[in-house]
Parts: C-alpha cells; sequence; structure tokens
C-alpha cells in the first residue's frame, strides 16, 4: 500500500467515525443508525459520542417523567446536547459537564 492510499485510508475511518459522532445526537433514530455504521467503523471518537448521546436521551426522558422541575432541568439537557453536538462537529472528545464522565463510565457496554 502506497503513503497515499494509507492516508485517504485513514481520512475515510476519520470521517465515518465523525459522521457516527454527529449523527448520533439526532434522535434516537440517529442514534440507532449510528451504532448501526458503529458496527463496522470503530474508533475512540465516534464509541465516546455514542455514550455521550445515548446518557443524554436517557436523562431527557427520565426527567420528561418529572413534571415542571424535570421539564425546566431538560433545559439544561438541551444545552448538554448542544456542547456535544459541537464536540462531536470539532471531532473532539470532551465529555459534558457533571454527567458526562459518569456517562463513559456506566454505558461501558458500547465498547
Amino acid at each position: 500500500m502506497t503513503p497515499i492510499q494509507s492516508e485517504s485510508k485513514h481520512h475515510s475511518r476519520y470521517d465515518m467515525a465523525k459522521v457516527v459522532a454527529i449523527l448520533s445526537y439526532f434522535t434516537i433514530f440517529g442514534w440507532l443508525a449510528a451504532i448501526f455504521l458503529y458496527g463496522e467503523h470503530k474508533t475512540p471518537l465516534a464509541r465516546f459520542h455514542l455514550r455521550q448521546s445515548l446518557g443524554l436521551t436517557i436523562t431527557a426522558a427520565l426527567l420528561s417523567f418529572i413534571p415542571l422541575i424535570g421539564w425546566l432541568l431538560n433545559i439544561l439537557v438541551f444545552f448538554a446536547w448542544c456542547m456535544g453536538l459541537f464536540s462531536a462537529l470539532c471531532a473532539e472528545k470532551k465529555p459534558l459537564p457533571f454527567v458526562g464522565d459518569f456517562y463513559q463510565e456506566h454505558l461501558d457496554f458500547i465498547r
């Protein structure tokens, strides 16, 4: 394999990891599509964002069952979602404030 082919393969893998990371933040359907793509493109970046976005989805769903306070806290979840999506767009692995490390530790079934 020539250096150009190797570099092209690396960029392709990086681009697909970024697509998986970004897609995972778009509703549960986006997350399911991302986990499907992740099966063939396993990278630390994709794994990180799959865990972060699933954690946010679960948190938002649980908070939606708590009248008023939970609904207000979902505003914070929305801002965290924006931060996670921005991190995915920049191809960075920045844990979300307060909950990001928790998600990484407890959603470790995504390998």
